[in-house]
Parts: C-alpha cells; structure tokens; sequence
C-alpha cells in the first residue's frame, strides 16, 4: 500500500481525528521576526550578533584563550525561511512513512541528540552511529562523524534518503510536499523570488536555515569568559585550567569557543562489546592516516548528550574524560593499533581522580539552551509534530481496540 493509501487508511480507522489539525494546519502563518540573537535587517535577513564578535583573534590569549573570536557563522537567511525549516524539522512527513522527523533524532531536549550510542530509523533499524547534536552546526565546515558533508545541505541528504533512518527518497519527498496546500504555500511565502513548484533546493535551505538559527554561546563559561568572574564555581575554574593546560591539553581539539577545532582525530577509542571496528574518515577519505578517525565534536552543552563518542561508548561524562588518561591506544585490539596513527595529543597526562571530578564540573558549565526554538504543536502536514503518534491513534490506526 503506498504512502497516501496508508494515510487514507489510518484517517478512516479513527475517524479523522485529525481533521481538526489539519484545518488548524491551515491557518499556520511564517513568522516575520528573526530568532533570539539575530538582527532583521533591511532587506529581510537575519544577521547572527554575539559578543564574540568584539574579540579579533581566534586564538586569544594561545590555545584556549578565553577571549577568543568565533569562525564565520552562516547566517541570513530570512525569517520566513528559518521558520519553515523549522516546521519541517518537526514534521514526519519528510520520512517514508510519516512516522519520522528529523527531531526523532535530534531532540531539543536532549541538546539536538537522541540519548543513543546507535540512532533508531525508519521501522526501529539501528544506525551505525550516535546522531551529534545540532548547536552551533552555524559555525561549522563539516558534517558527519566522518566529515563526509561539507555544507548542512549535502549533509541531510544523509538521514533523509538512508533506508536505515528516514526512508524517503526525492521524487516522494516532493509529491507529498507539492501536494501539500500549506506547505505550497508556506514555500512561496519563504521564497517569493522562486515561484512555481516546491524544490528540493527550496526543502534543503529552508531546514539548513533552522539549524543554523541554533545558537548555544550564553552558558555560565561564556559569562566567565566575557569577564563576569562569579559565574563559575571554584571547582569549575579548576577544572578549565585543567582542560587548557598542557598536560590535559583537552582545549588543543576542543577549542574555545566552539570546543571543537573542527578537525578529524585518531584517538584510539574502542566499540561498545560486539559492535565490528568504525573506521571513520578512513573508510570515506583518501587518507590512511585517518583510520579510525572522527570529526572532533563540540563540548557545548555536552553534560546533555549522554552517551558519548561516536557509537556511544561511555555511558557518563566522567568514562569518557578518564579514557584520554589510560594510556595511548590502551582500548584497542593490538592488529588495530598496529595500523592506527594516533593523534600526538592523546598521550599519557595521568591525570587523578579528582582532576578528572573538577575536568567533568567544568564541562557542565557550557550547558546553554536559552534560545531553544519552540516545538510546533501543529506542523502543515497534519501529522503529530516529531513523528509520535499518541498511542490512542496508533490503536486505531492498527486496528487494535483494547
């Protein structure tokens, strides 16, 4: 039964429920304001502003610097396109069977992850790998634990099409958009220079301009590191001396203010029991060296995206800082070592339990989810927003009346 037929099918069972969602649908209307910490300007975009826009150097004072400056962010996009991104984000009718958005994966609540070491797709198949959160994508260059993608574009064209995550395909995605009188609309309100039908270009940078609205840069560190010496505690300011000094050299990768220098790393890290070898960017680059590597990820609000590494090996913040001081290569299977070329900077700092305990209480102060967006309690397709159905439409939807 297609996609259509099953949806017919589903609405008969529970007597169209959902009717009352989809007139209210109807009336969804793009907001004509940018997100918190982005200027309109004239001619409609929405321009990023930080006070980190103040600081020259992206280095600062060395490696770690506190008063460092920030890559380029990609930003103006107009506030119409951000806010029909993030309907989609939200909407299940990107997925092959409308039971999937892309916040399945990426929840706001759990900083834009899904609190898996393996993501969970279309029809429950498991992923090979953890989904990274979302915050800060803005200032990024590459995407992917293997940094395949070089833009957010190329980069969910990943999850959208994969029969092991959403399930959909372009030719589907566009029939059931197009066909869509809201979401025609909404796409003609987003980009009035682009008239006729719905584009993939058009569904693309329209869910890259939400992404890049999600902006993290006001956590207690950042109110520390702008000069308000009361926002961490003594044991926090312990703990970032221990991050950028040279024995833990945890700020060498994970560098101020993005905590990632954005580049691939081999740092020897094992699977969890029973999960075959990840060869990282070795298996999609023409680099040997990168064996085993990934793309080093962003601290920011790390405390919330529990498990950690790329398949979700460590459970707790503090497994996963305590690997970096057991010892170069100590978790991997010996045939692996041998053909593994380790970062310089995974070496042996030796660190103590209780410089590991004050290293975990810093990183919990780069928790900032001020500019959270908000969830749609209605998407343009009628579906629930996020792609859960409430058990009670799913009963009906099956046929299951108990």
């Amino acid at each position: 039964m297609s996609k259509r037929l099953q949806s017919k099918a589903v609405c008969a069972a529970f007597l169209c429920l959902s009717l009352s969602a989809f007139n209210a649908a109807a009336d969804i209307e793009l907001r004509d304001f940018c997100p918190a910490g982005f200027e309109l300007t004239p001619d409609n975009a929405c321009v990023l502003h930080t006070l980190y826009d103040g600081y020259d150097s992206l280095q600062g004072a060395g490696v770690g610097g506190l008063r460092s400056a920030l890559p380029g962010a990609r930003d103006g996009f107009s506030p119409q396109q951000i806010d029909l991104g993030r309907y989609l984000f939200f909407d299940p009718i990107l997925s092959g069977d409308d039971s999937m958005s892309c916040a399945s994966c990426h929840h706001p609540e759990l900083a834009f992850t899904d609190g898996q070491g393996r993501s969970t797709g279309i029809s429950g198949a498991q992923t090979r790998r953890a989904a990274p959160s979302l915050w800060n994508v803005a200032f990024l260059e590459r995407f992917f634990w293997d940094a395949r993608a070089e833009s957010l574009e190329a980069q969910m064209t990943g999850p959208l099409y994969s029969p092991l995550e959403m399930g959909s395909n372009p030719a589907e995605l566009l029939q059931d958009l197009g066909e869509n009188e809201r979401y025609a609309r909404l796409f003609r309100e987003a980009f009035p220079m682009r008239a006729g039908p719905v584009t993939l270009d058009q569904v693309y940078t329209a869910i890259a301009a939400f992404e890049t609205s999600l902006i993290s840069l006001n956590s207690r560190y950042d109110q520390y590191a702008h000069g308000y010496h009361e926002a961490l505690t003594g044991d926090e300011i312990a703990g970032l001396n221990i991050f950028r000094s040279f024995v833990a050299r945890c700020a060498e990768c994970h560098t101020p203010p993005l905590f990632t220098n954005q580049q691939i790393a081999v740092i020897g890290v094992q699977e969890p029991d029973g999960l075959p070898f990840d060869a990282g960017a070795g298996e999609t680059s023409d680099n040997p060296t990168w064996r085993g590597g990934f793309r080093v990820p962003s601290l920011r609000n790390v405390a919330l995206t529990a498990p950690y590494m790329h398949s979700g090996t460590f459970e707790t913040l503090r497994g996963a800082a305590e690997f970096y001081t057991l010892g170069r290569g100590h978790a991997l299977p010996d045939e692996e070592k041998q053909r593994m070329i380790l970062h310089w900077h995974i070496w042996e700092p030796e660190l103590s339990g209780a410089e590991l305990d004050l290293l975990v209480a810093f990183l919990g102060a780069l928790t900032d989810e001020a500019f959270l967006p908000d969830i749609p309690e209605l998407v343009p397709s009628g579906l629930p927003p996020v792609g859960k159905m409430p058990a009670i439409l799913e009963n009906l939807a099956t046929g299951n009346t108990e």
